[in-house]
């Protein structure tokens, strides 16, 4: 392996390359060093890929690496901008596939789900009006009340739903109120506050995937409805 180190990956048997190996026996048969060396792609002037594979994964160990951020990674030596999006990208693909979650984040996925946040505000004698932030593993990254009294389209602007969306990197929102007369039956103002929600969204590519309206025993969704 040192001498191989050694040589540029040009000079090597094509039979031992990276790449070429891959093709010809299956990412499967391949060492960690050589599938991280296939991702960097290049090396640097005196030190070919399979080098700075080896001295990345003798200083951190596989799992440690998937948790590096860019700016970790830009400060190793041989991995510059191009290369650290190739890595986290690849790393956050991989989490997605295996369905590896962060921080033990709930997941927001079903209408059960809102309403389990939604419980402190269901017999609520004002309206609250909330918001719910997801990732874009629809994990809950943030939770926000944004108003309580009475719920009116002239008062409820959508920049105050999407500011906090922008400032936590928001992919999702599902926002949500209770009624307090009980019924959960959707008002006129209620669709168009939706509406403007959604219209907003799309301009900011921040997705409204649901409105929830809750009652201590009911509840609505739009999405459920096909107002969404």
């Amino acid at each position: 392996m040192e001498n191989e180190d050694k040589k540029t990956i040009k000079e090597m048997p094509k039979s031992e390359r990276p790449r070429e190996k891959l093709i010809a026996r299956g990412a499967v048969n391949l060492k960690d060093f050589e599938l991280l060396a296939i991702l960097f792609r290049t090396g640097y002037k005196g030190k070919n890929i399979l080098e700075i594979a080896n001295s990345v994964l003798r200083k951190y160990t596989k799992k440690k690496l998937m948790q590096l951020k860019y700016e970790d990674l830009i400060k190793i030596k041989g991995i510059d901008s191009a290369k650290a999006c190739t890595l986290l990208a690849a790393f956050e693909l991989t989490k997605r596939a295996l369905e590896i979650q962060d921080n033990n984040l709930p997941i927001i996925s079903s209408q059960k789900e809102v309403i389990a946040q939604l419980t402190e505000i269901q017999h609520a004698k004002k309206e609250h009006f909330v918001a719910l932030y997801l990732n874009v593993r629809s994990q809950l990254i943030h939770k926000e009340t944004i108003s309580i009294g009475t719920l009116d389209t002239s008062l409820m602007h959508p920049r105050e739903i999407y500011e906090p969306a922008l400032k936590h990197f928001a992919a999702f929102v599902i926002v949500a109120h209770n009624h307090p007369s009980g019924d959960s039956t959707p008002s006129d103002n209620d669709k168009e506050i939706t509406k403007q929600l959604k219209e907003a969204g799309k301009l900011l590519d921040v997705e409204i995937k649901d409105h929830v309206i809750v009652t201590p025993k009911s509840s609505y969704s739009f999405k459920e409805h096909d107002l969404l």
